[in-house]
């Protein structure tokens, strides 16, 4: 479009915009650099909009887009949410949540200086990797450890140390998908390594591995099928029976295990879930897993096993571009020291906390926040619901949950459903978010992972939104 003939000569310049008594009252408040900029983003964003047939808009419109532009940059983009969904790992909103004890542990080390990568022993230059090693060696039964900073990366790095341009076999039951479009058949390809699929999605045998082991393998893989279940016509090996194959062919067997569950801890839903020291126990060589699933800690990927392989790994290049920084080998740190005592475990670690909590406990949750709404004169019901694990982990498990559901006079179903979709995006608007469930026309508050002590805010943000001014 000709900027000249069209609607573009219908915008104000720059500098007639800083020329406003609103501008001016930005300036007064905010450095000028960041003034314009906005000035400058709002008109660029309307020229856009211009050039694919809107109409130019007045000069409150673009005042409010300048000021809502500043409030966009000067605010914290990453923010609190209450989880109110029953599910305990939620990928979209941070997955495990690490609770106040693991911070307070990790303050001081992050606020400061810390022994990195300095051996105070020795007096001289140390390495990152030393600082956990030892600990989860103890909790997974592994002979060494290496952190890297998702579980994506532990796999892309396996297999760029061990398989580059050769092959890995791996059933077609397990070619997995994760979110964020993370596919086992792409993770291969990037790693430079030849992916062999052997058996079919539903049965794949021992001979169907061994058949396939050819001079140029690399190595067996095993991938957990932490989010989905293959039921009825079915079979896979056994790790054990994998193992074997893989010591007699002289091959390291890789199992990406994923969930990265440690220990059980008497949670029912967890019994049949295999955790990392069993898993190396039966015969992996390597097992590579998630730090903010199962294991409750921050985001990380865990690589534990056989010194030799983990040897090569940090050899790697590669290793360096997927080290982690001090922030995550504290809070690991500090979660994995959790795992040394059952009682402490259960009451810091908000992951076990949650697993561990009976449906009745849920229920009288429900109940305090019913009664908190009650004070705002917001009706409610209490009602069954079924909460899960969430974050690739477990895909059957259901935990019998409760959750509270806003109640109304609504004149057909329409209203109703209107009513809960505008309560559930106003919870979003507010400075503290909270997200619940919007299911057939209503809106409901799974209690399972609100902390008691919020549930009085959540009722009061709830209030809030209420009063909230449609968009």
């Amino acid at each position: 479009m000709d900027r000249n003939t069209g609607t573009y000569k219908d915008l104000p310049g720059v500098d007639t915009l800083l020329g406003t008594d609103e501008v001016k009252a930005l300036l007064a408040a905010y450095p000028r650099e960041l003034v314009l900029f906005s000035v400058q983003s709002s008109l660029e964003s309307y020229r856009s909009r211009i050039s694919e047939g809107e109409t130019a808009p007045g000069l409150a419109a673009i005042l409010q887009e300048v000021r809502s532009n500043i409030r966009e940059l000067t605010s914290h983009s990453l923010r609190k949410v209450i989880n109110a969904t029953g599910v305990i790992i939620h990928t979209n909103i941070g997955r495990s949540p690490l609770g106040d004890a693991i911070l307070d542990e990790v303050r001081d080390v992050l606020t400061g200086y810390s022994n990195l990568e300095f051996d105070l022993v020795k007096a001289k230059r140390g390495t990152r990797y030393s600082h956990l090693t030892g600990l989860l060696r103890y909790l997974t039964g592994a002979e060494d450890i290496l952190v890297v900073n998702n579980n994506a990366a532990a796999v892309l790095l396996i297999l760029h140390t061990l398989a580059w341009k050769k092959e890995v076999i791996i059933s077609r039951g397990e070619l997995i998908e994760i979110g964020g479009s993370f596919r086992m058949p792409d993770i291969m390809k990037t790693s430079d390594c030849r992916m062999i699929e052997v058996g079919t999605t539903n049965k794949t045998r021992l001979e169907d591995y061994e058949r396939a082991i050819t001079p140029r393998t690399a190595l067996l893989m095993k991938a957990h099928r932490s989010n989905y279940v293959i039921k009825g016509f079915t079979h896979q090996p056994s790790l054990k029976e994998l193992a074997g194959l893989a010591n007699r062919r002289s091959l390291p067997l890789v199992y990406d295990m994923g969930s990265g569950l440690l220990r059980k801890s008497g949670v029912e839903i967890l019994k049949d879930e295999p955790d990392v020291q069993q898993t190396l126990a039966e015969g992996a060589d390597l097992v590579s897993f998630s730090g903010d699933k199962l294991l409750g800690g921050p985001q990380a990927g865990i690589i534990a096993g056989k010194r030799e392989l983990v040897a090569r790994l940090k050899k790697d290049p590669l290793t360096r571009a997927l080290r982690v920084g001090k922030t995550t080998l504290a809070l690991l740190e500090a979660t994995c020291l959790q795992y040394l005592d059952e009682g402490r475990l259960l009451s810091s670690n908000p992951v076990f906390s949650m697993l561990h909590l009976t449906p009745e406990e849920i229920r009288k949750k429900a109940m305090t926040l019913q009664e908190e709404l009650t004070g705002y004169n917001i009706t409610s019901d209490i009602l069954p619901n079924t909460a899960q694990t969430g974050g690739g982990s477990l895909p059957e498990a259901e935990i019998p949950s409760f959750a509270v559901q806003i109640t109304g006079s609504f004149r057909t179903n329409r209203e109703r459903a209107a009513f809960a979709e505008k309560l559930y995006r106003d919870l979003l608007i507010q400075d503290l978010p909270v997200l619940g469930i919007l299911r057939k026309g209503q809106v409901l508050f799974d209690m399972l992972a609100v902390p008691d002590k919020e549930i009085p805010l959540v009722a009061q943000i709830i209030h809030q939104a209420f009063h909230t001014d449609p968009l």
